[in-house]
């Protein structure tokens, strides 16, 4: 029997899906294979998977500039330095784990287990296939550090591919795949239920309006965003999604009151329906985390980017505005003049259709699973 261990962080829910979509993908597809799933930093101390945890996503709500400077500097220099020495220290307890349950494969969805997992195989304490799946668009240097450990990496698309080839990586071990994605954006959905289901009508355009979740980033342009839909867009209908987030559904739905949108703008504090809503919307409006892009591409949608964390978030909303798979609302924008020069050209929307749908790579966890079985 072969033997799978799959680790992910709790830093941002991108980590922790990819790690999901491929378990279930193994689970699914490959008979006699065991597939064990572990948070790398919670098992190594839950004391410090909680403090790091939190100060990234106090980091992200209330400094997202702190956490940039952050994300930037850990490329190189002493924050980079003191991160790698913390991991090789932590290496050696989560060591205990790899001997015990003696994986055949590795995969990685985060940097620190990347690290660990690859210092481990070079001081020569484990032996194991090592894949690393990178969760974002652009690269950074925690995901290569010791690289000629791992067997394989796994990148969004085909420049980071070529990134990492400049930085020296052979060829030969990059896979421009995709992000891993649910199997459930492979299903085809009835669209007039789920329109009955959220109350929705059929002729009119559809807008999926992601509100940040419980990071609640930027909730004022966030606010402003939605308030300039349902102001100047009456034909548009909209379902946001608040998330954990109470403070901005109470603000949501102050704003459907106020302007009577009972019928056209519902408000979701959580759903689990996500496939099944961006089969059914034109539009999506989100910061630009890696599984949303991933999600939104797949799903043939032009994207509206507000409120990217400095950092990862940032990046992946320049790839996505660079290639014509979004449009970036930045701080200094009027919101209104963007979402009408968007509404007024109808081909440019059809072409952002076109370009998402072209770039998606749908198929990317059964790809990941079939080159790493293989290899």
């Amino acid at each position: 029997m072969k033997k799978v261990m799959i680790f992910y962080g709790s830093y941002g829910g991108g980590h922790l899906s990819a790690a999901r979509s491929i378990k279930e993908y193994i689970e699914n597809n490959y008979a006699d294979t065991e597939v064990k799933m572990v948070d790398c930093v919670e098992y190594i101390n839950k004391l410090v998977n909680k403090v790091t945890t939190t100060a990234y996503s106090e980091l992200a709500k209330k400094m997202p500039w702190a956490w940039g400077f952050v994300y930037k500097k850990s490329e190189k220099g002493l924050i980079a330095k003191i991160s790698n020495d913390s991991n090789k220290l932590m290496a050696y307890k989560l060591n205990k784990l790899l001997q015990e349950y003696k994986p055949d494969y590795v995969i990685s969805t985060h940097p620190f287990s990347s690290q660990m997992c690859a210092f481990l195989k070079k001081k020569n304490k484990a032996n194991f296939k090592l894949s690393t799946i990178m969760t974002d668009y652009a690269p950074h240097e925690q995901w290569l550090l010791y690289d000629d450990e791992v067997n394989n990496f796994f990148v969004a698309h085909t420049a980071m591919k070529e990134s990492l080839v400049r930085k020296g990586i052979p060829e030969s071990k990059i896979f421009a795949t995709g992000i891993p994605l649910s199997n459930r954006f492979l299903e085809h959905y009835n669209k007039k239920e789920i329109l009955d289901e959220f109350e929705l009508k059929q002729k009119k355009k559809t807008v999926l309006f992601f509100a940040g979740g419980e990071f609640g980033l930027g909730k004022n342009k966030t606010f402003e965003v939605l308030k300039t839909f349902a102001e100047n867009f009456p034909d548009l209908q909209i379902v946001a999604i608040a998330g954990r987030n109470k403070a901005m559904k109470e603000k949501f739905t102050e704003l459907v009151e106020d302007t009577s949108r009972y019928d056209s703008i519902k408000i979701l504090d959580y759903t689990n329906k996500v496939p099944e809503l961006m089969s059914v919307s034109d539009l999506v409006v989100t910061k630009p985390g890696g599984l949303t892009t991933t999600e939104s591409l797949a799903s043939g949608l032009p994207i509206i980017v507000i409120n990217p964390i400095p950092g990862q978030e940032e990046e992946n909303a320049q790839f996505l505005e660079k290639n014509g798979l979004a449009i970036w609302i930045k701080k200094e924008d009027n919101i209104k003049e963007v979402l009408n020069n968007l509404f007024s050209h109808p081909d440019k929307m059809k072409e952002m259709k076109i370009r998402a749908r072209l770039f998606a790579k749908k198929h990317s966890t059964q790809d990941i699973c079939k080159i790493i079985f293989k290899n």
